[in-house]
This record gives C-alpha cells, structure tokens and sequence, in this order.
C-alpha cells in the first residue's frame, strides 16, 4: 500500500438523483433551446458575461476600499477607474510597440531571404524536389502553350464575325462628403465601442447593487432551500474570482520574466511579447503556443545565423516549465473543478458561438456549470460530464473492475487509494468490503446470476492475493484452534469471509473459509468441528434475520455451547432486524472491530475448551454484545 502525494478531490457520490441526466427529449429540446438564446443573442449576452466577470475581479478591491469607509459609489467609481487606467496603459504600450515593430520590419528583410535561400536547395544537385519541379513546370508551359494556341483560332475566327464593340460608359461617383468619410472610418468601429460601452455600465450597475441582484437572484432559483442556494453562489463566486486572480497573477509572473529575458537576448520589442504572453495564456492549451511563435518567427527575421531563435524557444520552454510544475500548484492549490477534457471542450462550444471573446470566457463559464450541478440535483449530470472529481467512488471502481474481470486493476486501485500508515483492516473494510456492499445491493435486485457471483468471489481472491505479497503474513503456530469463518447465504458472503480470513492468516492464527453450501441443513453435519475455537458468521444482508438466527441455531448444535460465535454484519442497516442475542454470541460491522473481538473471544474460548475436556460446565453467562 502506497502513501498519496496528494489528497485527491473527492469522488463523486453515487447518488442516482443527482447524477441521472433529465428525460432526453426533455434535454434535447431545452438544450437546443439554450444554445440558439447564446447564438442569437450574443450581442447582448457578450458584454454581460465580461461585465460578469470583471465584477468578480473588482469586488474584492471594492470590498477593502469600503472597509476604508470610501462609500460605496466612491469605492466602485475609483475601482473602475483603477481598471480602466491599467486596461489603457497596456493597450498604449502594445501600440507603441506595434508602431516601432512595424518600423524595423524593413531592417530584417536581407536576413529572411538569406535564410530562404539557404533552405532552398541548389538546382545543380538534381535532388527529388528540383526534378520534380522541373517536370511539374515543364508541363504546365505544355499546357499554358496549347490553351494559347487554341484561344488564338479561336479569335481568329469570331474576328471576321465580330461586330464593333459598343462605347463604354463610366459613371464617376461624386465627391464624398466628410458624413460619408466618417461614416466609412468609424463604422467598423462602432460595434466595438457599443460593447465596451455596454460592459462598462454593465460592471458599474453590479459593483453598485450586488447585495440586491444576489437576493433576487435567491428568490428566482430557490427561496425554499436558501442554504443550498447560498451556497451555490458563494462557491461559484469565489471559484471564479479565485481563478481569474490566480490565472492573473499566474501569467503576469510568466509574461515578465518572458519580457525581460527576450529583452535581455536582444529580440526586439521584449515588452509587447510579455504582454502578448500574459493575455494570451488565458487562452487555454493554445495560448501559450501562439504567444511563443512571435518571438520565435522575429528572432529568426534578426538573427543571420540560428542562435537567438534557439535561445528563444530554450528561455519560453524553460519558463514554461517552471510555471507549470511549480508556480501553478503553488497559487492555485486548489483546482477550479473542472477536467481537461471540459476545459478543451468547452472552448471549442464557446468560440464557435460567441468567437474569440467565447474562447476568454470558456474556462469561467464552465467553472458556473459546474458548481450549477453540484447544488441543482436536476442538473447533477453537469458535474459528472465536466468536473475533475472522480466519477465513482473507490468502492464502485473496484466493484465494476473485478465485473469486467480485471482484478489486477481492482488491486491497483485499492492499492492507489490506501496509504501506509492506514492498516490493513481499515483499506479491506473501506474499499474491498465497500465494493461487497454495492454487489450485495445489486444480488438483491436480481441483477447478478450465480456466474458473475463466482467471478466476484474469485476476483476477490486474486486482489487479496496481491496484496499478500507486499506484507509478510505470520505463520500460525502449531498448536493453534481454527477460526472458521462462514459464509452466510451467497457467494458475496462467502468473498467477505475471505477477506476476514486472509486478515486473521496475516495475524498468525489458522482462519478457514466455509462455504454457505458446507453450512445447510443438509450438509452441515459433515462440517469438521475438530479443533475449532472460534466462529465467525458473515452476513452482507440479512433481510428479515431469519436465515441468520436458524443458521446460528445449527452452528451452536454443529460446534457445541463452548465455541464462541461471533456473527459480521458487515451491512449495519440489518442489525436491528435481528432479536437480542440468547447465547455468547457476539456482533460487529466492520473488520477491524471483528479482529478485535476476535482477539477477545480466543481466551475464553480456550478456557471454555478446558473446562470441557475437564468435564466441567461451560459458563453460559457469557457476556454479549
């Protein structure tokens, strides 16, 4: 058993109401619904998401300017301006320094077609490409010259038939006015000012009544359940908030050191490919490649030779890197809840509906959905479709790995979910006998015939057995009683009596597995009861009790009034179905408590068997539990 680096997230729990997706007609029409409302109304739900998403950024600067007693007009004004300050100081350097890059393209034109010709292959070599090219060209001069040929007899023969062309007649368009001028220049303009008009107010309406739009938004989605509800969006706003500051902070400290160094190697215009960095690695999986192919693409256009635009992809791989596997886990520490595979799908489903703003705004998006499904049971299938958190527990993974008869995985699994200092006792009754549980669950539905029952029994041995080799079992000693451990009525009972027994084999004592078949009414009397000290009866279920309480009855005649029985309930639902106890019998529903009576019931029954063989009475007030 292995330790965990790192705690992972917690699986998603197998409740069927949160995770069974809505009747699929239903969700086919309210989805294809959902999506032409974002299609067609992206003009107006485009500066809303931003707004959005900037008031998460500014609310914690508005909150700690309140705290100063600012007001709250003050407090979101200055806020405001605070962001409308760092958004043009960035937009004027990056023009500056498009301005100067455009300057200095001409300087670089030898060095490109320098680097072109020395790609280009020598025609004396001959080589594939080059006699390739001739062919390729010498057929189409072949081709040019017969359609000329062809156009030319062709001419010369409407030529006789041709009648005077008419006069061509051009209308000149009249002068334009400076309305039209204007018109013409800022038209493409206006729909971006539009929308940034639009986030501005957006933003600004938010920051100044947040309390008020989060108590509506309350009494729309679930006034009757307020703490659910609350929070719903307490964690959607601090995940979001918490990604975009992190993923900020994240990028600005890989966009400086981006900037510096390729100032420092000489690529000019270091400042705008830092900044060009840091916008662009909110982009994700892609953002980080194309703010690298500029640099790269302007080292080769300055650098004669191949140095600088090595050392170019060397210094963004090696920041790359470093903020990958340490600056990320440092900030973020936990992650926003959303998987890879979400994280790329989702910016595919945004761009294609809102374009590259869609492709900003994805991860963010998602991150709302996600917690939507972890509140809205209805909406439970968000989560499972697009969070990071496992989608079944540990137990169900084994269970539905040793169904396909991979116990070697079932073994991984368990072994990957346990640590070192966790006993072995707690790893079986917390994973492997979880995994028992949902079978028994499903044997009690019907769903498992007798063949996938002996597949679960024997994959069970083979994972006990695996983790047989990693621990070193005490031999028993000679003259140690057996400790039989029966299973009650199915296979399922038989597989948790082995692992009780390969527990108590690990401690040294002499367990032996009895099969629910070897303990009938028929066949019970041929159970050998030579040397027993001690019996241990398990139960997954058991229903109404009464199997439980006949096949006690026939072990106590079977094994004498001196042996100690001590019944497993390993499902605890079942324990109150069961009368008090009439004889020393003893009851647990967990291993590491069965061990522990186990250990305490030995001694007696060694004394018990003393007693006997003296011819004395064994005590029946044995305490029970």
């Amino acid at each position: 058993m292995t330790d965990s680096a790192s705690s992972p997230p917690p699986p998603i729990p197998l409740d069927p109401a949160r995770s069974r997706p809505p009747d699929a007609q239903t969700a086919v029409i309210v989805g294809a619904a959902a999506v032409l409302v974002l299609y067609f109304g992206r003009s107006l739900l485009v500066p809303l998401a931003v707004a959005i998403l900037l008031t998460f950024v500014l609310v914690p600067l508005v909150r700690r300017l309140r705290r100063l007693r600012l007001g709250r007009v003050p407090s979101v004004l200055l806020s405001v301006l605070v962001a409308l300050g760092v958004l043009t100081g960035v937009f004027s350097v990056v023009g500056m320094q498009l301005v100067d890059l455009a300057n200095n393209l001409p300087k670089y034109e030898n060095n490109l077609v320098a680097k072109i010709r020395a790609l280009r292959p020598e025609p004396a070599q001959g080589g594939l490409v080059e006699r390739t090219s001739r062919v390729i060209e010498h057929l189409g001069r072949e081709i040019r010259g017969a359609t000329e040929a062809a156009e030319g007899a062709a001419g010369q023969a409407a030529e006789a038939v041709r009648e005077p062309a008419p006069l061509r007649v051009q209308v000149e368009p009249p002068p334009a006015t400076p309305l039209a001028v204007l018109q013409e220049v800022g038209g493409p303009l206006l729909h971006p000012l539009a929308s940034a008009g639009m986030v501005l107010i957006f933003t600004v309406f938010m920051l100044l009544q947040q309390e008020d739009l989060r108590d509506r938004l309350i009494r729309l989605t679930g006034v009757q359940d307020l703490k659910r509800t609350t929070q719903a969006l307490d964690e959607a706003a601090q995940r979001v908030t918490r990604y975009l500051l992190m993923h900020l902070t994240l990028n600005l400290l890989y966009g400086i050191p981006v900037g510096i160094g390729l100032w420092l190697l000489g690529v000019p215009n270091g400042p705008l490919w830092g900044l060009l960095a840091t916008v662009l690695r909110f982009i994700p999986f892609l953002g980080p490649v194309i703010a690298a192919c500029f640099p790269v693409a302007l080292a080769v256009a300055v650098d004669p030779g191949w140095t600088l635009p090595l050392m170019t992809i060397g210094l963004v791989v090696a920041i790359e890197l470093f903020s990958n596997n340490v600056l990320e886990p440092w900030l973020y520490g936990t992650s926003t809840g959303i998987s890879s595979l979400a994280v790329v799908l989702a910016a595919i489903f945004w761009t294609s509906l809102w374009g590259p703003v869609g492709l900003l705004l994805a991860t963010p998006l998602t991150v709302c959905l996600v917690v939507l499904g972890r509140h809205v049971p209805q909406l439970g299938f968000l989560e499972v479709a697009l969070g990071n958190r496992p989608a079944l527990p540990p137990p169900a993974r084994i269970y539905q790995r040793l169904l396909a008869r991979d116990p070697t995985e079932a073994a991984e699994i368990a072994d990957d979910h346990s640590s070192t200092a966790e006993p072995p006792a707690a790893v079986y009754d917390r994973l492997l006998l979880g995994a028992l549980r949902l079978a028994e669950q499903d044997r009690l539905r019907n769903a498992l015939d007798e063949e996938t029952l002996q597949t679960l029994l024997t994959g069970m041995g083979d994972v006990t057995g695996y983790f047989a080799e990693d621990t070193q079992t005490v031999p028993p000693p000679p003259s140690g009683g057996r400790i039989l451990c029966v299973a009650g009525r199915s296979r399922l009972d038989e597989a948790a009596a082995l692992l009780l027994a390969d527990l108590l084999q690990r401690q040294g004592r002499r367990a032996e597995v009895v099969p629910c078949e070897s303990v009938n009414s028929r066949h019970i009397v041929t159970l050998d009861r030579g040397g027993v000290e001690l019996v241990v009866l398990t139960y997954l279920s058991t229903g109404s009790g009464r199997h439980a309480q006949r096949l006690l009855r026939r072990l106590r005649r079977r094994v004498g009034p001196e042996v100690p029985i001590l019944l497993g309930l390993w499902d605890g639902a079942s324990l109150p179905s069961l009368p008090p106890p009439d004889g020393p019998e003893q009851r647990v529903t967990s291993l590491p408590d069965a061990l522990a009576a186990v250990a305490r019931l030995r001694p007696l029954a060694t004394d018990r068997q003393e007693d006997v063989q003296r011819g004395d009475q064994p005590d029946r007030a044995a305490p029970a539990a």
